[in-house]
């Protein structure tokens, strides 16, 4: 289970979808460098697991949207309490990083 929410694009998408309901391409623009084919896969994985739906609407050429559920409503919050998380100690895991590469440097 904890394989299917923690990847890198599931939680990018749920944090972009928790801004509102979005279709493919916004959405595909919003995530970043993401190919077609990956934001295809984790959007069928989070609708099957429960966190997406997906709504197609019947015009020429038909719109697909795609917007949290009540569960991918409740998954945002720890998903955004992670990025505050990453954002205030990204400074310390940088400098863990220098210091381990001097480390390296120095064997």
């Amino acid at each position: 289970m904890l394989a299917r929410i923690s990847d890198k694009w599931t939680l990018l998408v749920v944090r972009v979808l928790g801004q509102g309901p979005c279709r493919f391409n916004a959405l595909r623009r919003e995530v970043g460098e993401i190919s077609q084919k990956v934001l295809a896969s984790t959007l069928r994985e989070l609708e099957e697991n429960g966190f997406v739906s997906r709504t197609v609407t019947p015009v020429n050429p038909p719109q697909v949207e795609y917007a949290l559920t009540e569960l991918g409503r409740e998954f945002l919050m720890p998903v955004q309490a992670l990025a505050e998380w990453v954002v205030a100690n990204s400074t310390r895991m940088d400098a863990a990083r220098s210091a381990y590469q001097q480390r390296r440097a120095a064997t």
